[in-house]
């Protein structure tokens, strides 16, 4: 879908979200994470919605490292929690300490989110996946595009599969959590799937007019 050979920089240090994001935007670009280049300093995470951090991402990496970036800010808004965790879904728990691994993160901001819900009822555990997505050049916001998931949340972790709540976010019309689900299945569906499915044709146009 794109050049050949052109460098696009994914902003992320998640090993999870860059596999996905390389198999739906395909091989025809050079797909780089953050690891693959030199090291930059990480952009805060401080904005007020999905949206503005990853605007802030995709122009801070693209500025730092010269190539064009993909950058997402995503996360579980849950109705009952008045739309917590939002933007601070990856530090839900607490900030990360050293030596922290991501699975251990991710079971923690789990137990927080279910200790919230106890005695909530199935009906009023409503949520969804959201995933902003931006592509920036340096200085420049070329496409944001936004997807979404809705789901139930469970009482307790089912499934092994993706990373995240994907063990607790149940979707009704496939009677599965996302973490019991393939990755090709969960590519069909997911607030990044959906997101990127609406970047991959903007993205053509603008590489076809560059």
């Amino acid at each position: 879908m794109c050049e050949k050979n052109r460098k696009i920089l994914v902003a992320t240090t998640n090993p999870g979200k860059i596999t996905e994001m390389r198999a739906m935007l395909g091989g025809g670009a050079d797909w780089l994470g953050l690891a693959d280049i030199e090291p930059i300093d990480e952009i805060a995470e401080d904005g007020a919605t999905f949206a503005e951090n990853a605007r802030k991402k995709a122009l801070g990496y693209a500025e730092a490292s010269g190539l064009w970036t993909i950058a997402d800010d995503s996360g579980l808004v849950v109705d009952a929690l008045d739309g917590a965790p939002g933007v601070k879904s990856a530090r839900f728990s607490g900030d990360k300490l050293a030596g922290d691994e991501r699975t251990l993160i991710d079971h923690r901001n789990i137990a927080k989110v279910l200790e919230l819900l106890q005695g909530v009822p199935e009906e009023k555990r409503t949520a969804r996946f959201v995933c902003r997505l931006c592509l920036a050049s340096p200085g420049e916001v070329m496409i944001e595009t936004e997807g979404t998931l809705e789901g139930i949340i469970t009482d307790r972790e089912i499934g092994a599969n993706g990373f995240g709540y994907d063990p607790i976010m149940f979707v009704p019309h496939l009677k599965k959590t996302v973490a019991q689900l393939t990755a090709e299945q969960k590519n069909a569906i997911s607030h990044r799937g959906n997101a990127i499915r609406k970047l991959t044709p903007l993205l053509e146009e603008l590489l076809r007019n560059s």
